[in-house]
């Protein structure tokens, strides 16, 4: 779903809310999120004028107060709540309206988009609620549980971080980032400590399916060690000029990383090891979904499902 889409299909909070319970009670019945009580009454609150918000966002609208709620019919809960109420939509002030176009803004971003990009297009007053707003549909693009790849599978590593002169110590400033990528499938980005041949043991026993018809590398010596004598391991040679061979290759783990590498340096600039993680999230969500008409709803849906994220959470100095 495009922008164009979404200006037709939610034109108003109103609108954007009544999805929202589609997505997120999707058989009708609408659950109290503190007891999972089916004894809920909706309720009207009376019209009148909401007072303006003390803050920056005052140019894109009025205090985000609902023009009705839940309330759960249990005696020992009596919560009051709304569709978005335990969600990453929990105590936004920002419309709804600017949440939807957020989404398609970062799904159709094909490098990404950065907070500033987000603030100045979506027209929000400060740039701590634009990082915040970005971070929380970032979190809803986290896989979770996903099956390991089959066929034929391109792995490879990449090193991010910043610039340094010399030969000596060159990658004491950088992080390993491992990407894999199932032909003709999904594409997957890890973060980690290091690409020793114990860390590479342990990304293919987690992602690779036992059946897996080939595993490409280049000639890297951790691959090598745990791949030796694996008739399913397929090494293309960089070093004498060796990029395909019939169907040996790395091209397309490679291109993967080019893209991120590209959105890194050209949207977001830099950004904190402590988040790598779900930048990888982002990328390889949008990139396994590039052509999938479905996207959209999927996000939103995700949104309406995961727990709230806490800027506390966010900004606190754990790793």
């Amino acid at each position: 779903m495009d922008i164009r889409e979404i200006s037709e299909n939610f034109s108003t909070d109103e609108q954007c809310l009544a999805y929202l319970q589609q997505m997120r009670w999707p058989d009708g019945i609408v659950r109290c999120p503190e007891c999972g009580s089916k004894d809920v009454t909706r309720y009207e609150r009376p019209i009148t004028e909401p007072k303006r918000r003390r803050s920056k966002d005052r140019d894109i609208g009025k205090t985000n107060h609902r023009r009705w709620f839940f309330l759960c019919g249990e005696k020992t809960c009596r919560n009051q709540f709304s569709p978005t109420s335990g969600t990453l939509f929990h105590d936004t002030h920002l419309p709804l309206i600017v949440w939807f176009h957020a989404v398609a803004l970062m799904l159709n971003a094909k490098k990404g988009i950065s907070a500033k990009q987000l603030q100045r297009d979506l027209k929000i007053g400060g740039y701590k609620t634009a990082w915040y707003l970005n971070h929380r549909i970032r979190e809803a693009m986290a896989e979770g549980a996903i099956p390991p790849m089959g066929g034929i599978v391109e792995i490879d590593e990449t090193y991010l971080g910043g610039r340094q002169k010399g030969h000596k110590g060159k990658l004491k400033n950088k992080d390993v980032v491992f990407g894999m990528r199932e032909r003709g499938g999904p594409l997957r980005f890890i973060h980690t400590k290091d690409a020793t041949a114990k860390t590479w043991a342990g990304i293919l026993g987690a992602n690779l399916h036992e059946g897996v018809k080939l595993v490409m590398t280049d000639e890297s010596s951790s691959a090598r060690s745990v791949l030796k004598g694996d008739v399913r391991h397929r090494m293309v040679r960089h070093s004498i000029g060796e990029y395909v061979v019939g169907i040996n290759y790395t091209n397309s783990i490679e291109s993967a990383f080019s893209l991120l590498k590209r959105g890194i340096i050209g949207s977001f600039h830099r950004i904190s090891i402590k988040h790598l993680q779900k930048y990888l999230n982002e990328f390889s969500y949008r990139f396994n979904r590039r052509n999938d008409p479905n996207a959209f709803i999927e996000t939103v849906r995700r949104l309406a499902q995961f727990p709230p994220l806490r800027f506390a959470a966010l900004t606190s100095e754990k790793v």
